[in-house]
């Protein structure tokens, strides 16, 4: 796995690619809230039939961060670094998990980049947070990295090696950045416009999440004029770190019909 960069917009964005010589479209998969692209470790064992990249959006992991205000501000950077990265290694298949997932369906109905598909797992149109995650994000961080961690929220799984990376992860994103995440989500919605993006699109979700549970998938695939769905059994939120196996051959299966 090779580890890259690509400036724009003033700043650097960091990029992992495997290429195990596939033959199918670049995928390039964008992390959630107060993540990185260590989030889709498991997701590179694809890329003896599609080439596989993850980003650290900016602020997260070995990415530059970028002066913003938390809601679209936020959103349109986050958006910059994709098409940035999406622009470099030629990718056209674009996989979102939760913030990540808002990221791509902003840049499908932002942008013009030709995508041959999308996948939105563990996301929704619409992203709002409770109330009180908000303020323990701002005012109580540790509490409300514990709260995320409960039970059928980022986890269905008690597996402490999942658990213990998982709030490291978080923690290493830091307060302010997790914070504008997740602030960020909870302005989110395109309900009025999801339906505009005919991209051939995939919304996969975790079984128990229910962060964003069954039924925001189910909504994706009523709106969506060309969207399909498709359940990882025994997952929540982070179905991909929690059952990559599962979540890789939903995926691959959705691509090797589609593109």
């Amino acid at each position: 796995m090779d580890a890259a960069t690509v400036d724009h917009h003033g700043r650097t964005t960091s990029y992992r690619l495997r290429d195990a010589g596939g033959e199918g479209p670049t995928i390039l998969c964008v992390h959630g809230s107060g993540g990185s692209h260590a989030a889709w470790r498991g997701q590179f064992r694809l890329a003896s039939d599609y080439p596989v990249a993850a980003l650290d959006l900016s602020g997260h992991g070995d990415s530059d961060d970028v002066d913003a205000e938390t809601g679209y501000e936020a959103l349109s950077a986050y958006v910059d670094d994709v098409v940035a990265v999406t622009e470099e290694i030629d990718a056209s298949v674009l996989v979102g998990n939760s913030l990540g997932g808002a990221v791509v369906m902003t840049l499908a109905l932002e942008r013009d980049l030709g995508l041959d598909a999308l996948v939105l797992a563990g996301t929704g149109a619409k992203l709002a947070v409770l109330d009180d995650l908000l303020n323990w994000l701002d005012d109580d961080f540790e509490r409300a990295v514990s709260f995320l961690h409960g039970e059928d929220k980022l986890f269905h799984s008690d597996d402490e090696r999942l658990l213990d990376a998982s709030k490291a992860a978080m923690y290493d994103a830091g307060q302010a950045v997790t914070s504008r995440d997740f602030g960020t989500c909870h302005t989110f919605d395109v309900r009025d416009e999801v339906s505009e993006i005919t991209v051939p699109t995939l919304a996969l979700v975790g079984e128990y999440d229910r962060l964003t549970p069954p039924s925001y998938h189910e909504y994706l695939a009523d709106e969506m004029p060309n969207c399909e769905l498709a359940t990882v059994a025994d997952a929540a939120h982070l179905a991909m770190l929690e059952q990559p196996d599962a979540f890789n051959g939903a995926l691959k299966s959705f691509l090797d019909r589609r593109v």
